[in-house]
């Protein structure tokens, strides 16, 4: 496990004061490849960004993320995705991991960070679109976190997706088996829908 303590720039060093001042740390297992799929959970509160926003100024990486579409409206559309956010529209099919393997094919450094729950409410099923996307693009999954039990934010193992779901998902199930959401009665169990 690797703690971020020697930040070597100016967006670093603001992004550590930050995490300090709230009694917040970032850990990294591994250093992230240029091109990976970051998966969040649990999503339980929209606080839940603004941790990953100061985990991406810790580790002065820069990370796509995905997040609703109508989170881009006026007035912070703009600036959402000018740190890296991509809407994608839940309400209708738009081809949205065919258009994500086609940026990890067209791109030299690609991280996608996605929320497999999809929404800060407590869900039955995960969304699976993350899996295939890595699945496609033959990337790895890094598996984030906000824990905010033991009030910390960063970036776990990773897998590279085998084609079965079930027996990666046992894999996501055992590491976040000990995270905790801001609301935990929120976390739902991580399934999918058959």
């Amino acid at each position: 496990m690797i703690e971020q303590n020697s930040p070597s720039t100016c967006l670093q060093r603001v992004g550590q004061a930050v995490a300090r001042y709230i009694g917040w740390r970032v850990q990294v297992e591994q250093p992230p490849p240029q091109k990976c799929v970051i998966i969040g959970a649990y999503h339980t509160s929209s606080s839940d960004l603004w941790f990953t926003l100061l985990a991406m100024a810790v580790l002065d990486m820069k990370v796509h993320w995905v997040g609703k579409d109508t989170l881009f409206r006026a007035p912070l559309g703009g600036i959402f995705r000018g740190l890296g956010g991509i809407p994608v529209n839940r309400r209708q099919s738009t081809d949205f991991v065919e258009r994500m393997t086609f940026l990890f094919r067209k791109k030299d450094v690609f991280r996608l960070a996605i929320m497999p729950e999809g929404t800060r409410r407590k869900v039955d099923y995960w969304k699976t679109g993350f899996y295939y996307i890595a699945l496609a693009a033959q990337v790895p999954v890094v598996m984030g976190f906000v824990d905010y039990k033991r009030k910390v934010i960063g970036l776990g193992p990773s897998f590279n997706p085998s084609g079965d779901l079930q027996a990666d998902l046992q894999l996501i199930r055992e590491f976040y088996a000990n995270i905790r959401g801001r609301f935990p009665d929120r976390q739902g169990e991580i399934r999918i829908r058959e």
